[in-house]
């Protein structure tokens, strides 16, 4: 082979290899900046999205109702605060004692507070505020109101007392743990007022 057809041989190859890459790779500088044009756009389309969810969510948050907070050791529910005893005593006891705090034995008007105070119990039984004068009178608050939910009060005791099934009657010398209640004097806030 000869000196020019060896660099015939070598040109035509160069020449084949820029054919090659011509059909291979039809990405031109215009397609490029296309391309890489959309990306950016996806991207920015991504993070304003992401930003008015996360300012969506947080508006959600503010516009929620927060309760003020009840005394230490006492829970809320709906407007009233609950206190749940550590110690045990009798039913006219554990209503002095819930009175020394400014509570009564645990009353409540619906059948909502009834559930939760089953709910949040634990093993043992609580006084709360019903009592009657024999199982021939009407079952009355410890502020003479009368007891306006309907539910089923088991025994023939003259108070009453929180199970786990329900509400049961006893003898007021009986030992049990108490329920104090007392309504929260402060009003349930928005954060908007704040």
């Amino acid at each position: 082979m000869s000196y020019y057809n060896l660099m015939r041989f070598v040109l035509q190859g160069k020449g084949l290899q820029k054919k090659c890459l011509a059909i291979t790779s039809s990405v031109t500088p215009a397609t490029l900046c296309c391309c890489i044009l959309i990306i950016l756009i996806l991207v920015a389309l991504n993070v304003v999205t992401l930003s008015v969810l996360l300012a969506v969510r947080s508006r959600e948050t503010d516009l929620q109702v927060v309760y003020v907070t009840c005394p230490k050791g006492w829970i809320g529910f709906g407007n009233k605060c609950f206190y749940f005893s550590e110690d045990s005593e009798n039913w006219t006891l554990s209503q002095i004692s819930c009175t020394s705090v400014g509570a009564v034995l645990a009353q409540f008007e619906t059948e909502e507070e009834l559930n939760f105070l089953t709910r949040y119990k634990d093993i043992f039984d609580y006084w709360i505020g019903l009592s009657r004068e024999s199982s021939h009178h009407a079952w009355k608050w410890t502020d003479n109101s009368k007891l306006n939910v309907p539910f089923v009060i088991q025994g023939t005791g003259e108070c009453a007392y929180l199970t786990d099934s329900g509400v049961s009657s006893g003898k007021r010398y009986v030992i049990r743990k108490r329920i104090c209640s007392k309504t929260n004097s402060n009003v349930s806030i928005s954060l908007d007022a704040l």
